[in-house]
């Protein structure tokens, strides 16, 4: 049975949210099709640019992402804070970069508004747009519709082309979010299209790696690495010196064919967030199981935030 977005998504129980969508009738989103010859590579491109677009205009960052033959992982973190935080002139300027204005609010613009009732209805409006700004919901429609369009267009075809809902799953504590984001960035490792974090096409972790040597713009929409006991600035809770070491230690053990050794001494991000080694890689492999990921003691916790009596999703040790 289909779980209502509601209980998946419920920001009193965590911020952070892997996604998954899926194309359908055999699609490609990306990659080349082996029957057809048709190489439809470009396409991450058009996956990739509207994510940066995205994340610009929502008060959603983006902390990994990877763009599949046939589907894509995104890690985000909902910042409700910067949604509260933006002016009207603020919300009205985003929302209006993909949608045009409703006549009230071109009214509103030319300062044609006169009387109480029909301010309230600004108001009004412009609330819900607010909301929307922080909504995963509406940032994976924005993404998939566009997409579905450009695909459907380019194809000569109509209809669906993804996967009904796009997936998601909780991340309740910095483990789980860790082990979503080495999930996220080690997918063309483990597809055995990659054989390093490096050089896997189409990934935060390598955007990322590219920007170090060659600093762009668009980096500003990944949320950034600040490490712990920051006060300063937001972002995810660890360096990116660790994150990396994290990325190596388990691609070595999960991907097939590889002869590297781990270290005896684990990375410090593992011993900080008290992972078990492993444990860790059983679940790995079985990652995309369920609505939530963290340790139990944060899934019991939620439980009721999400009105659920059971715990459903990948369990993280922290033995």
């Amino acid at each position: 049975m289909t779980t209502a977005r509601h209980q998946q998504i419920c920001l009193e129980a965590t911020a952070y949210y892997h996604c998954i969508s899926r194309c359908v009738r055999r699609a490609f989103l990306c990659g080349q099709d082996k029957e057809s010859g048709v190489s439809y590579e470009h396409r991450r491109s058009w996956v990739e640019d509207r994510l940066f677009a995205l994340a610009k205009v929502f008060c959603i960052d983006l902390c990994a992402y990877a763009i599949m033959s046939n589907h894509y992982h995104l890690v985000l973190h909902i910042n409700k804070a910067k949604a509260d935080s933006l002016t009207d002139s603020d919300v009205i300027d985003r929302w209006l970069s993909f949608h045009n204005p409703p006549v009230l609010i071109q009214r509103y613009l030319r300062g044609d508004i006169h009387t109480q009732d029909e301010y309230n209805a600004v108001c009004s409006i412009i609330q819900t747009w607010r909301q929307r700004l922080y909504s995963i919901s509406w940032f994976m429609r924005l993404l998939n519709q566009f997409i579905a369009s450009e695909a459907n267009k380019e194809d000569g075809c109509s209809g669906h082309f993804w996967e009904g809902r796009f997936k998601s799953q909780a991340l309740l504590d910095d483990k789980a979010l860790a082990a979503a984001m080495a999930y996220v960035d080690l997918n063309p490792v483990r597809a055995g299209i990659a054989e390093t974090p490096e050089t896997s096409d189409f990934t935060s972790v390598q955007f990322r790696l590219d920007n170090l040597r060659n600093p762009k713009a668009s980096v500003a929409y990944l949320y950034p690495f600040i490490g712990q006991n920051n006060s300063t600035q937001e972002g995810i809770p660890y360096h990116l010196a660790d994150y990396l070491e994290l990325l190596d230690w388990i691609g070595r053990h999960f991907h097939e064919g590889k002869t590297g050794q781990i270290a005896h001494d684990a990375p410090p991000i593992l011993k900080r967030l008290g992972l078990n080694n492993s444990h860790w890689l059983r679940t790995y492999k079985r990652f995309e199981k369920g609505n939530m990921i963290g340790a139990k003691s944060s899934m019991k916790a939620c439980l009721s935030l999400v009105g659920r009596k059971r715990i459903s999703g990948t369990q993280l040790s922290t033995n």
